[in-house]
């Protein structure tokens, strides 16, 4: 019997580690239009569509006739599994997935309590497990543990997708537009949150490195992940260079990975984010 990782298809991960897992697909809404989220839709066709549009895109939960399906499959093969979901604060994802495991004593399923790459970060942690050959239960254990240390901090490059999120007024947007604002953002208790602004990149990234700091650092013995939005990861390689000191520590190189819908929405493109496990 092996353990198989499932994740829903918001979470963020780079390629070779998300081949690994099962995904489960959203759906994204531009309007009345309706796309499979990394099926009929990539990341980048969800980038290019966003800009090209006025409509904000929504993302619909999966159902759990879904998820049922998968894990008929994972329980035929004699396998059990444990499913990580984004928050269930922006979603009724988990909720589908736990409806489903009902009827499977095989199925473990985690709220995440987090998106993109923080649920990434998770998910990688659960491999890790695996190779350590923990069972199914043992891993969703260990990962209701460990989750509440994932952090997750971004900083946005333009705040038209929060004003149009409804985040933030239009007066606020066009103003922090004018004074070249970039607000910085976290995952705090499943939610996104504002948590401060600074003004021009440069202080946008050191603001992003007082705050890992404020969370007592990078655990370096854990999964880290950065990522970025739109189809160019140039602010991204500006941060890592500006905050080389931060990741001086760092055992492995440094991943990172195109950011999908969930935070892209709100975020809009040219954000850069840091997904950790606190020390």
């Amino acid at each position: 019997m092996s353990v198989r990782i499932i994740v829903d298809s918001t979470a963020d991960m780079i390629p070779e580690l998300k081949k690994r897992c099962v995904v489960v697909p959203l759906t994204v809404h531009f309007g009345d239009e309706e796309y499979v989220d990394g099926i009929t839709m990539s990341h980048e066709q969800f980038y290019e569509k966003l800009v090209e549009t006025d409509v904000m895109p929504s993302t619909s939960q999966a159902n759990p006739e879904t998820f049922q399906k998968y894990f008929e499959e994972v329980t035929a093969a004699g396998d059990s599994a444990v499913v990580i979901t984004l928050t269930a604060d922006l979603s009724g994802t988990c909720q589908s997935a736990m409806i489903a495991a009902a009827d499977f004593d095989n199925i473990h399923v985690v709220d995440g309590r987090s998106v993109a790459i923080g649920s990434g970060i998770l998910a990688e942690r659960a491999l890790q497990l695996v190779d350590q050959g923990l069972d199914a239960a043992s891993i969703a254990a260990k990962l209701n543990e460990e989750k509440n240390r994932v952090r997750v901090i971004a900083m946005v490059d333009t705040l038209e997708y929060l004003w149009k999120g409804g985040r933030l007024s239009r007066t606020a947007a066009v103003a922090g537009g004018l004074l070249n604002i970039k607000p910085v953002l976290a995952i705090e208790d499943g939610n996104i949150k504002v948590l401060g602004k600074a003004r021009g990149s440069r202080q946008a990234n050191n603001y992003l490195v007082s705050e890992i700091q404020k969370y007592g650092g990078v655990d370096f013995d854990m999964p880290v992940l950065l990522g970025y939005t739109g189809l160019s990861d140039a602010l991204l390689k500006k941060y890592i260079e500006d905050s080389k000191a931060l990741w001086a520590e760092s055992k492995t190189e440094l991943n990172s990975t195109i950011i999908g819908s969930v935070i892209g929405t709100h975020a809009g493109p040219g954000a850069v984010a840091v997904a950790f496990f606190c020390k």
